[in-house]
């Protein structure tokens, strides 16, 4: 049985930013530990002993960790600003290689913008997402159907999407993250045009 602990994403768990797991625990590989759900970016000030929700995080992500290595292979996510790219790139630091794939979806960047951004050696793949959910851009991306993978379970499912994911080869534009502040754009805030 894989324990979390032996995975990259244990000291995730250790620091308490691995919040909202709809999947957390094996998959169907061997060794791989697989995570759905919240990374915590920035935490609100505790009073007392009172719980509360991250200011931020990245949401909706998928990543997988294979017991024994020290970093995450690859790892999707959603990003309410692309701001928050910065804190990404230092909770996660050390736990991200160069060699690894990383999708971070963005609210506020323009609906056809697709950059490279670097953060020393280690490549995030920006791009928008509006009114979807990270899922579902990953499987458009890796050209999958979801009648490929609708008879496997939970952790079959991410195996199958997220080892298609490692291997894109995708060349957009690369960008550093000074101009990708520059130019993104106002947040969109999630409950406009909602009913109530």
């Amino acid at each position: 049985m894989t324990s979390i602990e032996n995975t990259a994403l244990g000291r995730l768990k250790k620091e308490g930013r691995l919040l909202n797991a709809v999947l957390k625990g094996a998959t169907s590989k061997p060794g791989r530990f697989g995570f759905r759900g919240d990374i915590a970016l920035k935490f609100q000030t505790q009073v007392a002993d009172e719980k509360r929700p991250p200011d931020y995080s990245i949401e909706q992500v998928l990543t997988i960790a294979q017991d024994g290595e020290r970093t995450i292979p690859v790892l999707a996510g959603y990003l309410h600003s692309f701001a928050y790219l910065d804190d990404v790139s230092t909770v996660l630091d050390g736990v991200l290689s160069s060699t690894g794939s990383y999708f971070m979806f963005c609210n506020n960047i323009d609906l056809l913008a697709k950059y490279r951004v670097k953060f020393g050696d280690v490549k995030f793949h920006v791009l928008p997402c509006d009114e979807s959910t990270v899922w579902k851009e990953m499987m458009d991306l890796a050209g999958l159907n979801k009648d490929d993978i609708k008879k496997l379970d939970p952790g079959g499912k991410l195996d199958v999407l997220l080892d298609a994911a490692k291997d894109l080869d995708l060349s957009y534009e690369e960008i550093s993250y000074e101009d990708g502040l520059g130019r993104m754009e106002a947040v969109k805030n999630r409950n406009e045009n909602r009913p109530v």
